[in-house]
């Protein structure tokens, strides 16, 4: 399994972006997966279901499955959030894991930046990208391209993804 990041200031359009670039890559006959940083509370459960009221009830996971897919939720209660790699233990393999968020984290990123955002770059203060998805003119010695090129952003994960092994010896990954 081989895994890249996206980085970038909320509203740069990093969801956006995996929504336009998971299917080609799926199209080449990759399987994709992603892992997706939340800054805020958030709940994928629904209040008065079954698994809603286990949660509350004091579970610290609940597993929900149907015939269609399954659902596993982990209530951290009092423990802090878990790092990056200790997340990547959770996940199935696939030939290319996206992990969207975590930008403070050493794995190799794309840096998706908006200039309607406002924001600076986030690259000239992170060793860890190693590519810039813009729609600004920029002058930089990184691979990039431009934010609607999807086809060259694809080629571009693919190109800078690693070995999920390779994270592991990077010092300080994950925390």
């Amino acid at each position: 399994m081989k895994l890249i990041g996206l980085a970038g200031w909320s509203g740069a359009g990093k969801t956006t972006l995996l929504t336009r670039v998971i299917p080609l890559l799926i199209a080449r006959g990759m399987r994709v997966s992603t892992i997706k940083h939340a800054h805020h509370k958030f709940d994928v459960d629904t209040p008065g279901k079954d698994s809603f009221a286990h949660r509350e009830a004091g579970a610290t996971e609940v597993l929900v499955s149907s015939g269609r897919r399954f659902a596993l939720m982990h209530e951290l209660r009092e423990e802090p959030e878990w790092p990056l790699r200790e997340l990547l233990t959770k996940i199935t393999p696939v030939d290319l894991l996206i992990i969207e968020g975590f930008k403070k984290d050493l794995h190799p990123k794309i840096e998706v930046h908006r200039q309607a955002n406002g924001k600076p770059f986030l690259h000239p203060d992170d060793s860890a990208i190693c590519g810039l998805v813009t729609d600004a003119t920029v002058e930089t010695a990184l691979p990039h391209a431009h934010i609607d090129d999807i086809p060259a952003i694809a080629a571009m994960m693919e190109a800078m993804a690693v070995p999920l092994a390779e994270i592991g010896a990077r010092d300080g990954a994950g925390a």
